[in-house]
């Protein structure tokens, strides 16, 4: 009898299971068949006469060490691409909350003040359209050490996008929200956590989420350009100028890897914070 009572849960178990992956699979199919393509076709074209670059089969072959032992750790600047990745989303993390810090504050500022907009505006605009390695020598020269200037690197590029997405979506608040709040009389607090915070809020995540990618993208630009500091930027640089580029391309990938991490948490936060709302 109680064999006879287990089956049912057995048999409830596994059709949780296949209902679960039948749901997975139209998610999961196509990226997997999309990425088989691209490596074949990839392998195909450095079949050709005069094709430079490695095919996948051949990364695969001269990086496998690096593939197996992300971990490993000989000391300064020789360190597997896990540190290296580290290293690297620790100057992104440092930089990028600090460039959402300030903004978010900025953004908030310049939205609900017409002349702030106005007296600030063309210089976030003269500012924003400077592209990330032309702040590294700026960035060497003010703070005069690498660290710092990859910081500063990170930020300076990061701020833009979050503050003109804040400021836009602070305008945006629909007037009706502003005469109830009179109405009300509401507090200014309650009027900026109650109304202005969540109006806003979808901008201010479309500004972030912008950000993160300029951000992971700016550190790596920096990183290239300043030697000496552990980081996937400099092992890109170092692998490229000994000649490794086997070395760039799965550096590459794990770039691209982490990139999408980044955005797809962001998403999901953004989709945690709009539930509370």
């Amino acid at each position: 009898m109680t064999a006879i009572q287990r089956r049912p849960k057995s048999n409830s178990f596994a059709n949780v299971v296949t209902a679960q992956l039948q749901k997975l699979l139209p998610n999961i199919v196509p990226p997997l068949v999309a990425i088989a393509i691209f490596l074949v076709i990839w392998q195909l074209f450095t079949m050709l006469p005069g094709a430079i670059l490695p095919g996948p089969i051949k990364v695969v072959q001269q990086t496998w060490i690096l593939i197996l032992y992300p971990f490993y750790d000989k000391g300064g600047t020789d360190k597997g691409l896990f540190w290296q990745v580290l290293a690297s989303l620790q100057r992104v993390a440092m930089g990028y909350t600090l460039a959402a810090i300030v903004g978010i504050s900025l953004g908030i500022l310049v939205g609900t003040s017409k002349v702030m907009s106005r007296a600030l505006d063309p210089i976030f605009q003269f500012l924003r359209t400077v592209p990330p390695l032309a702040w590294v020598p700026i960035a060497l020269a003010a703070l005069q050490k690498n660290e710092p200037a990859a910081l500063f690197v990170i930020f300076i590029t990061a701020i833009w996008p979050i503050l003109i997405n804040t400021a836009v979506g602070v305008q945006q608040i629909p007037q009706d929200y502003r005469n109830v709040s009179r109405v009300l009389k509401l507090s200014r607090a309650k009027f900026f956590f109650k109304i202005l915070i969540p109006s806003a809020l979808p901008y201010i995540f479309t500004g972030l989420r912008i950000a993160i990618g300029l951000a992971w993208l700016a550190i790596i630009a920096a990183e290239i350009v300043m030697s000496g500091i552990v980081g996937i930027g400099f092992f890109i640089w170092n692998a490229y100028t000994n000649g490794n580029v086997s070395e760039v391309i799965l550096a590459l990938f794990y770039i691209g890897a982490v990139g999408l991490i980044l955005d797809k948490l962001m998403a999901k936060l953004q989709t945690l914070i709009a539930k509370e709302q």
